[in-house]
This record gives structure tokens, sequence and C-alpha cells, in this order.
């Protein structure tokens, strides 16, 4: 059976100012190309959740709450992807997978909104000549350096790569993730949690370059590997 890769929807208008819930393309055609069903998770909460704030959020109630719980315990991965805005309801999700030893992969957003777990929401506006947002999709626009005692250097097996880039806005240091990447301007491209579980969030977007980038089809080919490995694991103690 194949592993089911939670995603959790993201949030925009269309051109008329209607808000939509959204799951991007290419994260479903990737996800399913390395192996997976993909499962998107639907917010409960029943706000707008573009034009509402951070502070302006309500409480998840406990019925919320067994409504998220429930769509984790059919999912054996979680897939945090970009997009906008993350919300109290993306960051219980994390904090769930974190609990429950789930599987985490996070691309840009959602690599930012694993960087604030359990902390004040921090991010600072990109002031640099690099180009973190680039227009085609079909590029790789500046390198990236990995820390050698990282996960991530153990996916790649080198220390410099290029990545494409589609963000405005970058993170800093924090207490809870460890950073195992830098761009060229010192800029945090990659974090990474201190457990055996996979936990890997990257500012770029491995998605994306699938097709036709070796170091992006390993990330994500690694992450589906990972999660078979830990539903083998699951099955044989569950059998004993």
């Amino acid at each position: 059976m194949k592993p089911v890769i939670g995603v959790p929807l993201r949030y925009q208008h269309l051109e008329d100012g209607r808000p939509i819930l959204y799951l991007g393309e290419r994260v479903r055609r990737t996800l399913q190309k390395a192996g997976a069903i993909v499962y998107t998770i639907t917010p409960v909460l029943d706000v707008d959740f573009i034009d509402t704030k951070g502070s302006e959020f309500p409480k998840l109630t406990e019925e919320d709450k067994k409504v998220i719980d429930y769509n984790l315990s059919l999912c054996d991965g979680i897939f945090f992807p970009g997009g906008n805005k993350f919300t109290p309801y993306d960051r219980y999700i994390l904090e769930c997978c974190i609990d429950k030893k789930i599987p985490i992969l996070g691309i840009c957003l959602g690599m930012q909104m694993m960087s604030c777990y359990d902390e004040e929401v921090v991010l600072e506006k990109n002031e640099t000549s690099i180009n973190h947002k680039q227009e085609n999709d079909l590029e790789l626009t500046h390198k990236v350096r990995i820390n050698p005692n990282s996960k991530l250097y153990k996916i790649l097996g080198k220390e410099e790569i290029l990545v494409n880039s589609f963000h405005n806005y970058h993170v800093n240091e924090n207490s809870i993730y460890k950073t195992v990447a830098y761009s060229e301007d010192g800029l945090i491209e990659a974090i990474e949690f201190p457990s055996k579980t996979f936990n890997l969030g990257v500012q770029w977007h491995p998605e994306i370059s699938y097709d036709f980038d070796d170091d992006s089809k390993k990330i994500i080919d690694y992450f589906i590997n990972e999660i078979e490995k830990t539903i083998e694991t699951k099955k044989k103690t569950s059998n004993v």
C-alpha cells in the first residue's frame, strides 16, 4: 500500500475576491510521482483564513482538535506546502506531528512556520543582492551551503547545491529547530528537528524542480522512503 501524505490546504482569493482553499498542482503531481497518495487536510475554523489576522483567530476548540487529530490518524506523513500565510491551525498540525512522531517535510512557507514552532512568529523582509524571488519555474537561481553534520547532507551527499527561490521573507535562528543550510548571503535555507523522525524544512521548492534536478528528487524520494520505513516498523511492532 502506498503511503498517505497529508497536505494542509492553502488560502487565497480569486481575482473577483472570493476566498478559496487550494492544493498546488506541482505538490500533488510530485508526491504522486514519488509513490504517495495525497490526502488534503481542510481547516476546521469558520473564518476567512486570508482576511483574518493572526492575532484575531479564535482558539481551536477541543472538538476542532479532534477533527484535526482524526485527519492526522489517516496520514503516514505530512507535507507543509508554500503559500501566503500560516495560521494556528497549521501550527497545531505541526505540534501534533512532533508529538506523534509523524514524518514532516516543510517547503518555503511551510519551513517558515516550522521555524516558529512554539515561539513568536518573526519573519524579516529579504534585503540582499541575491535573487530570492525568481520568475521562471525551470531555473535554479542561487547556491546553498549545507552543514555536513545534518540529515540534509546525508540525503544529498554534498555541501553545496543550486536551488530555486520564491520568497520575500526569511526566518531567524530559533531554539527548537537546528539550522542546517544557508544561502550565499547568510539567509536560513534549511532546518531540522532534533529527533529520529524525519522532520525537515527547506526554503526552496524541490517539488517544482523534481523533474529536472537530482537534488530535488533526492529530497522528496528520501521523505517518501522514510515514511515507508516507518510504516514497516509499525507493522512489525503490531505483529509482535
